[in-house]
């Protein structure tokens, strides 16, 4: 039986490449490996207000990309979060036995609580919301990048304080995660990581962005003084078109050191954005059949959906018969 792995994106915001290069291209190659369930977490994205319409279209957006980037609805399972109740019940029982100072000490709350007057509720639980999402399937492995690694050990805390509470119930998810992809960082700063939810037009470059406006942000990218590409002195904004490249080519560093060597910026900045506007053609055209298939998609996410409900629902059940609650 293959290792199950879990794995998820919120539906907020537009898809670019550092989503791409960072966790989808990855989860092309895990699925072949372990059992995979990708959630679209919608319940998530709610903890702040989100236009419903809106919000409705990115889900449905979002899924057909995790399509057309190669996930294989046959062998991995592409859920929309809020579809399987199972995974709002896990959250409520999972918040009572998590301590209060647990959730305070959660650095993504903190900087967020910081930047407002007032939050909700729902940011305080989000990471209780995050563990269930991984408990509820009994997930052996987490591809999450770095700067979810303390969500992930929440997680890892929370199911040994219910499994010590009410005996072994939780498969206590790894640490130790399969190989990452690329980190990409933003266009525009390319000290910060590229981010759905910034503002800039010219931060990133987005999945279903046509080439001309592909060719057009890339151009403009945040570069440095040197007059070409030096390996030995690469900026942070030279560097990151050098890994968005090799990450899109899967280039050996030899071929990039070669090839790129002493190139001027103007013509760096062209060879990149042909390259990812090559790279991205074919998961834009897929995108297009699939939304235009009437009913594909809606068949798709329900089929997944119930797929994962046993488990899901099993786990639930078992997690309210280690707790005393009433089941039959």
């Amino acid at each position: 039986m293959k290792p199950r792995v879990l794995s998820g994106i919120q539906p907020t915001g537009n898809l670019h490449i550092g989503n791409y290069l960072g966790a989808l291209k990855n989860w092309v190659r895990l699925q072949h490996d372990y059992e995979c369930v990708f959630c679209i977490v919608d319940l998530h994205a709610i903890t702040v207000y989100q236009d419903p319409a809106e919000l409705r279209s990115k889900i449905e957006q979002t899924a057909a990309l995790f399509l057309a980037a190669g996930i294989d609805p046959e062998i991995s399972s592409i859920v929309i979060q809020s579809t399987v109740p199972a995974h709002a019940e896990l959250c409520w029982l999972l918040t009572c036995v998590t301590p209060l100072g647990w959730l305070e000490r959660m650095t993504q709350f903190k900087d967020k609580a910081a930047r407002q007057e007032s939050v909700g509720d729902g940011l305080l639980q989000y990471p209780v919301l995050m563990a269930a999402d991984i408990l509820l399937y009994q997930a052996n492995v987490v591809p999450v990048g770095e700067d979810q690694t303390q969500h992930l050990e929440l997680t890892r805390d929370i199911a040994q304080r219910f499994n010590s509470l009410y005996g072994e119930t939780f498969v206590m998810p790894e640490t130790k995660l399969p190989s990452v992809g690329a980190r990409i960082m933003g266009l525009d700063d390319p000290t910060k990581k590229m981010s759905k939810s910034e503002s800039n037009a010219y931060h990133a470059v987005g999945l279903l962005d046509p080439p001309e406006l592909i060719r057009k942000k890339i151009m403009r990218a945040t570069t440095d003084s040197l007059p070409g590409v030096d390996f030995g002195n690469l900026g942070p904004g030279v560097a990151n078109l050098l890994t968005i490249h090799q990450a899109f080519t899967g280039w050996t560093d030899d071929q990039m050191r070669a090839h790129f060597t002493g190139m001027r910026y103007g013509d760096l900045k062209k060879t990149v954005a042909e390259t990812v506007a090559a790279g991205l053609e074919p998961i834009q055209r897929r995108y297009r059949e699939i939304m235009e298939e009437p009913g594909y998609l809606k068949r798709i996410l329900h089929e997944s959906a119930a797929r994962v409900s046993p488990v899901a629902n099993s786990t639930v059940r078992l997690v309210k018969e280690r707790m005393g609650i009433y089941t039959d």
